[in-house]
């Protein structure tokens, strides 16, 4: 008979004794850090530089925002697929997202407040701003520890140097009567990283890899930090992604997810992390070449075959 447990994440707290680089603290994070990427793709990241003031004020935001006439969202729109304004979506209709390119710049912020509300709304602006700046931190973090842990730290600099962020405000209506529950369906992301937040609500439920789900319960203080295709594929396979979905219940739910890319630079898997236990399994690419070819009729094509695209993107 199986075991009647149910599995749990690993919890991981980020504090700020935990993050000065080469303390006892820092190695045994990094090590849990690492171990859990190879587990499960994911962990809980407890993380006390984001204040309970700053998550209520984020998450206060984003009602109104999600309240704006669809006129105004629509004009969110990206040269990248999926970086703008998505909803209306019949695989999934109770989906709606909006994206905020370059989170971290002061640009990237005011650009998108300034499309949502041209008479100003320096609240928003500044909010988002601060909050995706403090989860990027975590975010170069995670990073640093992964390369350090797998020896390849001379790399990160360029890694961290190239990385963009998308900061997604997400929303998801209840479900009306006799419409699915599936808020989001299994995938997983084209990221390198995506670090998400739930507010109050929960329904982020991840997949293990004997195929049990766990339910992610929200808190203020928690964020679901998660392994992207571009993460498996920068270290050789070591890191699997994490396959979820959101489950709704009767309830309107809110999350943030910031989500990083690398850009510009040609993405190599590290010549340290090849040999005879670990042959090389993905050719050189560039990140955002894949976002297209995965939204291409080919990717499209393919996808429905492979639960992973990347690996017929540029799998060896």
């Amino acid at each position: 008979m199986g075991s009647l447990s149910q599995p749990k994440l690993p919890v991981i707290h980020f504090s700020e004794e935990n993050l000065k680089p080469g303390t006892d603290s820092w190695i045994s994070t990094r090590n849990e850090t690492v171990r859990a990427l190879e587990d499960y793709g994911c962990f809980i990241a407890v993380y006390d530089r984001v204040s309970l003031e700053l998550h209520n004020s984020i998450f206060q935001a984003l009602k109104p925002l999600f309240d704006l006439p669809l006129e105004t969202k629509i004009q969110n729109t990206s040269d990248t697929p999926n970086h703008g304004y998505l909803g209306q979506l019949p695989a999934i209709p109770l989906y709606e997202s909006l994206g905020i390119e370059n989170a971290t710049t002061l640009e990237g912020a005011q650009k998108f407040t300034n499309l949502m509300w041209p008479s100003g709304n320096d609240f928003f602006s500044e909010t988002a701003l601060s909050f995706s700046k403090l989860v990027s931190e975590l975010d170069q973090t995670v990073k640093k520890m992964v390369s350090e842990s797998y020896g390849i730290q001379k790399y990160n600099e360029s890694l961290l140097g190239s990385t963009s962020y998308l900061l997604k405000p997400i929303k998801y209506r209840e479900p009306k009567m006799n419409e699915t529950n599936v808020g989001i369906v299994p995938h997983m992301d084209k990221t390198f990283t995506t670090i998400l937040q739930q507010h109050q609500v929960g329904g982020l439920e991840i997949k293990t890899k004997d195929d049990q789900w766990i339910l992610i319960e929200p808190s203020p203080s928690s964020f679901i930090v998660m392994a992207g295709q571009v993460c498996m594929a920068w270290t050789n396979g070591r890191i699997e992604p994490a396959t979820h979905r959101v489950i709704m219940n009767n309830k309107e739910r809110y999350s943030l997810g910031l989500f990083s890319f690398i850009r510009d630079i040609l993405i190599e898997i590290p010549e340290e992390l090849v040999d005879e236990t670990h042959p090389l399994q993905y050719k050189p690419f560039y990140h955002y070449k894949f976002l297209h070819y995965y939204y291409s009729d080919e990717g499209r094509r393919l996808r429905s075959k492979c639960p992973c695209p990347i690996k017929t993107y540029c799998g060896v």
